[in-house]
């Protein structure tokens, strides 16, 4: 078990003895002096955290308290620009606190979230589940035609007041009791199914001893494999792990199958090995909780209640769309799988196609139709140049300007921050990046922000957000070179970045990336749109040796394999959609095996066992911890909306074209959650969003 230091135990228990909470030292006490109001990393100490969670809650219950037993008559002001305003201290802590848990996290932050994350809960609770509270919201939105509000009031009104109605505040004591019970455990189950993840994943380490075993592998791969080995004390083997930059290289390259296999598997049965760390039974328990919480609000299953507050409202739209894909992608995975085999037949070996062999054969296919080998481009990847690149793009399209500072507070020393202003030099935000797995960091990449924007007092707050991913760590001889798909992500992640830098609402839950889950990723995915055409590319596609940019035969090449491998890519991606909704659509609160559940819901359509599904249960991260549930469907939702989104710029003649950006950046990346997604996405495009481009795009038409 992890331990929490002794000291901070006491310390926390003497203040709860006390009712006092010591602030001498703790830097959440005072106001944070950088001039952009970063927070002052160098200062915090674990020790800092507990105390100014507690104090955080108990100056935000105070407020709430305020609010609710105020004896004037509910108005907007006093009510719901009130509690908009609210909890600034337990706001200021949870940014830092829950950032660095997915980012820099160790033994103590772990056990610190396991304290804090149920009192968080029951906090939540107190506030929506607060009676009175709750009957001066119903009776503004109640007369809400009457009171002449703004149309960004109107929105923060209703996503209020629905938010007390979907948190159960309609219900009766005795309801809420349960309810309370349940949001505890879930919050405490969601938690650990993360932590285990990160466990599992840092419990896994494939030293190689024999070189031979190597065979295949780029130079560059092995060179970062036996630095890694070095680092961990075995000097002259080499480390693999089921970090995707360590181990995807030899599943394209390597010749060693048995290698291939074992590094497949162990990324892919993570927490599914009857360990301290399985997540099986975890699931298990969620999901019931899931349906008692679902049922107790007036709904038929999980997904019915959360895709009510969505872009998709039914589980039958979101299903609807992905059977529109999933039948001409599961068809082009079935002729992809039909040449694999025929390459390997080729050699002889009596083989038949398994999982991991499938990256390996993609590979000699790609270049034996194409005549392309991604680790020819890698040189050309270079992570800094890449970045410089998307700087440049959104300098073209949003008139964003970057510079980098130095001497701000950073978690750790990777992270670099960057100044974000425009045209006329108005600063816009700060832009953190942290780049490179380590142990305290979880795998994937994201966005997130430690100060979100919004207007106050006629105050327009500026954010601070950070992009953060695993990607290929520079050796002691190469910088970072990334492959494609590393790029596309550092692409899709500054979509993100854009969407809270731009954003530009007066109240915080309208701000920003506050939106639905099937809306927050179209100014995302919209941004892979453009890391691949040849003018873009030219602006960071140098190599890192000569300075020459990329021929522009292999940019050729690159847009000729455009849809190559496209049947395997989207039905892993949709595979996994289904296996979410197939969970979330259950009415029952009885037990679940897992193992069996997962396959019924993959032979059902059919996927093919060459194939694994981008994310099986026990690491389904998305969905069983990380706000996605009944939502990783989204990345499809969204992809609709991108692709016909991205037409606007094709047919204008000019990808770099101002007016549609102007467009762009005015009704969706600065509008947030002022409005309904899809009024927004009418006002950018004029129409509602076509699907066909998405099939067209992907090679499914």
């Amino acid at each position: 078990m992890k331990k929490i230091l002794l000291v901070m135990m006491i310390g926390t228990m003497i203040a709860a003895c006390t009712g006092k909470t010591d602030k001498s030292g703790n830097p959440f006490f005072q106001a944070y002096e950088n001039e952009y109001g970063a927070p002052p990393f160098e200062q915090i100490k674990n020790k800092h955290f507990l105390p100014a969670f507690e104090e955080g809650i108990k100056q935000h219950q105070a407020e709430i308290d305020s609010i609710a037993n105020n004896p004037e008559a509910p108005t907007f002001v006093n009510t719901i620009e009130a509690m908009e305003y609210s909890g600034e201290l337990l706001n200021k802590v949870s940014r830092v606190f829950f950032n660095l848990t997915s980012a820099e996290t160790n033994d103590e932050i772990d056990k610190i979230a396991e304290e804090i994350t149920p009192k968080l809960t029951e906090h939540n609770d107190n506030i929506y589940l607060n009676d009175k509270l709750f009957q001066r919201v119903k009776a503004i939105h109640n007369e809400v035609a009457t009171l002449g509000l703004t149309a960004e009031q109107e929105r923060v009104l209703d996503k209020i007041y629905k938010r007390f109605v979907r948190s159960g505040a309609d219900l009766n004591d005795e309801q809420k009791v349960q309810l309370r019970e349940i949001n505890k455990e879930l919050s405490s189950l969601e938690l650990k199914f993360g932590q285990n993840i990160l466990a599992e994943t840092n419990a896994y380490k494939k030293f190689v001893t024999d070189k031979e075993d190597l065979k295949g592998l780029p130079e560059s791969v092995i060179q970062a494999a036996a630095e890694a080995a070095k680092d961990e004390g075995k000097d002259g083997q080499w480390l693999f792990t089921v970090s995707k930059t360590s181990f995807i290289p030899v599943l394209q390259y390597g010749e060693n199958r048995e290698l291939r296999k074992e590094l497949l598997l162990a990324y892919a049965n993570r927490c599914n090995n009857d360990n301290e760390f399985d997540n099986k039974e975890i699931i298990s328990e969620i999901m019931k909780l899931r349906v008692k919480k679902a049922n107790l609000l007036g709904f038929e299953s999980p997904a019915a209640y959360i895709l009510d507050n969505t872009m998709a409202k039914t589980p039958e739209a979101v299903y609807s769309l992905l059977n529109k894909m999933w039948t001409p992608a599961l068809a082009k995975a079935k002729v992809e799988a039909y040449e694999l085999q025929k390459l390997m037949d080729a050699e002889g070996k009596g083989e038949k196609l398994e999982a991991w062999d499938w990256w390996y054969y993609t590979e000699k296919l790609r270049k034996e139709n194409f005549d392309l080998d991604e680790e020819e481009l890698r040189p050309y990847f270079k992570l800094e140049n890449v970045r410089k690149g998307v700087f440049d793009l959104t300098t073209k399209l949003f008139g964003l300007h970057y510079e980098k500072l130095e001497g701000m507070p950073v978690y750790h020393k990777e992270v670099e921050t960057f100044k974000v202003t425009d045209d006329t030099g108005k600063f816009i935000g700060i832009l953190y990046t942290d780049y490179f797995p380590r142990p305290g960091k979880t795998v994937g990449a994201w966005m997130s922000s430690y100060k979100n924007q919004f207007i106050k007092d006629s105050v327009n707050h500026r954010p601070i957000v950070v992009n953060v991913g695993n990607f290929t760590r520079p050796t002691s001889e190469k910088p970072s070179l990334m492959t494609m798909d590393e790029v596309e992500t550092l692409f899709h992640e500054f979509g993100h970045a854009l969407h809270g830098l731009l954003a530009n609402s007066t109240y915080p839950s309208l701000s920003g990336t506050n939106v639905s889950r099937d809306f927050v990723e179209l100014p995302s995915q919209i941004m892979e749109n453009w890391c691949w055409e040849p003018e873009v590319m030219k602006t960071y596609a140098f190599h890192y040796e000569t300075g020459e940019v990329m021929p522009q035969e292999l940019m050729d090449k690159i847009q000729q394999a455009g849809t190559f491998n496209q049947g395997f890519v989207n039905t892993e991606l949709l595979s996994a959609s289904f296996l979410d909704m197939d969970y979330h659509i259950k009415t029952d609160t009885s037990e679940i095996d897992v193992t069996a559940f997962e396959k019924a819901s993959l032979d059902k359509i059919g996927m093919i066992p060459e194939i694994i599904v981008r994310y099986k249960s026990p690491i389904f991260k998305h969905i069983f911890e990380g706000g996605y549930s009944a939502g990783y469907y989204s990345y499809s939702w969204a992809a609709v909306l991108d692709a016909d989104a991205y037409q606007a710029f094709k047919e204008s003649g000019d990808i770099y074209n101002k007016e549609v950006a102007e467009s762009f950046k005015k009704n969706i990346l600065e509008k947030g959650d002022s409005d309904d997604p899809m009024k927004l996405y009418r006002a950018f495009r004029g129409a509602d969003p076509n699907s066909d481009a998405l099939l067209k795009k992907r090679g499914l038409k």
